[in-house]
């Protein structure tokens, strides 16, 4: 896809209605400080689109970006080991899990996992409970410059056998720095475009 313009059109709070969007959602789910803010912001050719930040659970809010009018990037909050209450956690918990079940132009979900640990058991709830609203995650694995280039295969397994995957479980490397990986991501995204229009 060329990128012509993007805007961020909608931020969901806790307390906000969720937008009835008309065109295609793609959802990106991480914990914090995975890279889901440089992810987004690569995806984008943008600097400083998503506000990336040293300090993790910045994003505290579901941020709707509509990109050429085309579709919608949807930045979920990060979940993990941000500084919050459990009250708040849980307050977003339930945000992401309104947006997965009432979403009507929802059609995948990404979640993103350092590619440099096992999954956490974050990532695995995570994983798992978006297959329990109806979605198959495809993962991205970030941080692909901070590995070296023969660790790659065993740290994909590593992700697939720790998430449980099926066979066919997509997982895309990625880097923020190098942008591997962005033509991958692009490429799946515009393929539901087509079937769209």
């Amino acid at each position: 896809m060329v990128i012509k313009n993007v805007a961020l059109e909608t931020v969901c709070g806790i307390t906000s209605v969720l937008p009835a969007n008309t065109k295609i959602e793609v959802a990106f789910a991480g914990k914090s400080n995975v890279g889901k803010s440089s992810l987004i912001n690569a995806l984008m050719n943008r600097k400083s689109l998503a506000r990336t930040s040293a300090q993790p659970g910045k994003t505290q809010t579901i941020n709707f970006y509509n990109i050429n009018d085309a579709m919608y990037l949807v930045d979920l909050p990060g979940y993990g080991y941000a500084k919050v209450s459990q009250s708040e956690k849980e307050k977003w918990g339930k945000l992401i899990e309104r947006y997965l079940q009432k979403s009507q132009m929802l059609k995948a979900v990404f979640l993103l996992i350092d590619i440099r640990h096992d999954p956490s058991a974050n990532d695995k709830m995570m994983y798992d409970w978006i297959i329990y609203n109806g979605y198959e995650p495809i993962i991205i694995a970030t941080k692909l410059d901070k590995i070296k280039r023969s660790q790659l295969q065993k740290q994909v397994k590593a992700i697939k056998t720790g998430l449980n995957m099926k066979s066919d479980g997509i997982v895309i490397p990625f880097s923020a720095e190098t942008k591997q990986g962005r033509e991958e991501i692009w490429n799946l995204i515009d393929s539901w475009l087509e079937t769209e229009q």
